[in-house]
């Protein structure tokens, strides 16, 4: 298997995903910097040009890294990252679609519309009115967020699951871009510093 990879928290995401595992994976470097990702060599793999993407030995490619975390969870059948039940499971999927739409999505568009601007006008469409909305409803559901994790050390409760790696990443790339979480959020911070000490976190 090959990850085609790059800088960022979605590549982030597999990479940590992967390291929580103990599975290896031979990765090649796509420089998104470059919008080598919109070239016709990767947009033959990937037709929406984001990274990253998986190539299995067959040359079959599985994109979004959610339906990526779980080929690599269902290859080592079934870990406690995803959910050995289907309590389990269904858990790690609410958890990781509500930090998804509700966190990530909106941070990394108040990026892509405001300091990312550069980089992301010409290749897709941007909203820069919209920034500043979309990073406020970012902090405002990691304000929610901050009452749901009082007294659990995970999302998941004991559980470390892909939501947790899903949301560390993120928060760890607004860090960098001008959207630091608010360390005031005590549950959310010592979330943060417990995840941040897992050895995958350097992935």
């Amino acid at each position: 298997m090959k990850l085609y990879n790059s800088m960022g928290p979605n590549p982030q995401v597999v990479r940590t995903f992967a390291a929580e595992l103990g599975t290896e994976l031979a990765t090649v470097e796509i420089d998104i910097m470059a919008a080598e990702n919109r070239k016709p060599d990767y947009l033959a793999r990937n037709p929406r040009g984001q990274l990253p993407a998986l190539e299995l030995e067959d040359g079959t490619i599985i994109a979004e890294i959610t339906a990526i975390c779980e080929y690599l969870d269902d290859l080592k059948g079934g870990t406690s990252l995803i959910g050995t039940t289907a309590e389990e499971r269904a858990a790690t999927r609410m958890w990781t679609r509500r930090v998804d739409l509700g966190i990530c999505e909106p941070l990394a568009n108040g990026f892509r519309f405001s300091e990312g601007l550069p980089i992301f006008q010409d290749r897709m469409p941007c909203f820069p009115e919209a920034s500043e909305p979309l990073k406020a409803m970012a902090r405002d559901k990691l304000a929610w967020l901050n009452d749901q994790l009082s007294g659990q050390a995970f999302l998941c409760g004991d559980r470390f699951t892909l939501a947790d790696i899903l949301l560390y990443c993120f928060l760890n790339f607004g860090k960098n871009v001008g959207q630091p979480y608010d360390e005031g959020l005590e549950h959310v911070h010592a979330w943060f510093q417990r995840v941040g000490a897992r050895p995958s976190a350097s992935a």
